[in-house]
C-alpha cells in the first residue's frame, strides 16, 4: 500500500479481510445460514403514480431523476431481485421482505421521522402492497417485517427473528440505496452479520447518490457484488449442498 492509499483509508485492508475475503461468507451460504433481505419494494416508493410519486410534480424529485429511478427499477432491480429470490428459494434459503407499513390506519404508531415526512402506508392500502413481481410467495411461507423507520433493525424485531432462524449473513437488495438500504446494512454489520449488497439490485433517485452510498459501505460495512457474482456464489452453495446430501 502506498502513502496515498493509506491516507485515503488506512483501515481498508483490515476491513477488506474481515468482510470481503472472509471465508465464512461462502460457508454460511452453503450451510443455509444466509438470507436474502428485500427492502421496501412496494407501491409507496417503487411504483409510478403511487405513494411518494402519486403527484409526480410535488414529489420533490425531478422528472429526470424519476425517469432514471424507474428505468433502473424496471430494467435492472426488479428483474434482478426476482431472479435472486428464485435462486435463494431453490437453495432452500430464507427470503425476507421488509416494507413501510404502520400498525394503525391513521399511523399514530409511526416514527417521528415518518410523521415529519408525512409518510404513511396504512395496513391494507395500495401503498403498503409489494410490487407483484417481487412480492412474498405464500407457498414458501416467507417472512414479512413491517416498519415505519429507515432502519429495520432499530425499529423491529428482525434481529431476534434472524437469530431464531440461525442467520449469520445477509444479501441485501431494494430501495433506496442511500436511505433504508444503507441504514440497514450499517446496523446489520454492527450487530455482527456478514453483509453483501448486490449493486445492480438496489436503486435510488440519482446514480450519484447510489454510488456515494456504496462507496461508503464498500470494504467497511459490507462487500459490494454484482448480480452475476451473487448467482455464481449461489451455484457454488447449491453444488456443495447436493454433494453433502
Amino acid at each position: 500500500m502506498n502513502i496515498e492509499q493509506q491516507s485515503t483509508d488506512p483501515l481498508r485492508d483490515a476491513y477488506h479481510g474481515a468482510f470481503v475475503e472472509n471465508p465464512a461468507q461462502q460457508q454460511f451460504l452453503s450451510d443455509g445460514n444466509t438470507a436474502l433481505l428485500c427492502i421496501d419494494l412496494q407501491y409507496l416508493d417503487a411504483a409510478k403514480g403511487h405513494g411518494v410519486f402519486k403527484e409526480a410534480t410535488r414529489s420533490g424529485v425531478s422528472e429526470e431523476a424519476q425517469q432514471y429511478y424507474f428505468d433502473r427499477l424496471d430494467q435492472s432491480v426488479l428483474p434482478g431481485v426476482r431472479m435472486l429470490q428464485d435462486a435463494f428459494r431453490k437453495c432452500g434459503l430464507e427470503v425476507i421482505h421488509t416494507r413501510i407499513q404502520a400498525l394503525t390506519q391513521n399511523g399514530r404508531d409511526r416514527s417521528k421521522g415518518h410523521r415529519r415526512l408525512g409518510l404513511l402506508a396504512a395496513p391494507g392500502s395500495r401503498d403498503a402492497d409489494f410490487i407483484e413481481s417481487v412480492a412474498p410467495k405464500s407457498e414458501f411461507d416467507e417472512i414479512v417485517i413491517n416498519k415505519t423507520a429507515s432502519g429495520v433493525f432499530s425499529s423491529t424485531n428482525l434481529h431476534y427473528v434472524l437469530k431464531n432462524l440461525g442467520i449469520e449473513a445477509l444479501f441485501v437488495v431494494g430501495v433506496y440505496t442511500n436511505e433504508c438500504v444503507e441504514t440497514t446494512v450499517r446496523d446489520a454489520c454492527d450487530l455482527g452479520y456478514l453483509v453483501t449488497v448486490v449493486d445492480d439490485a438496489c436503486a435510488t433517485v440519482t446514480p450519484e447518490l447510489h454510488d456515494a452510498s456504496l462507496a461508503t459501505l464498500r470494504d467497511r460495512y459490507a462487500r459490494i457484488v454484482s448480480l452475476e457474482t451473487a448467482f455464481q456464489e449461489l451455484r457454488i452453495a447449491a453444488k456443495k449442498t447436493v454433494e453433502s446430501a
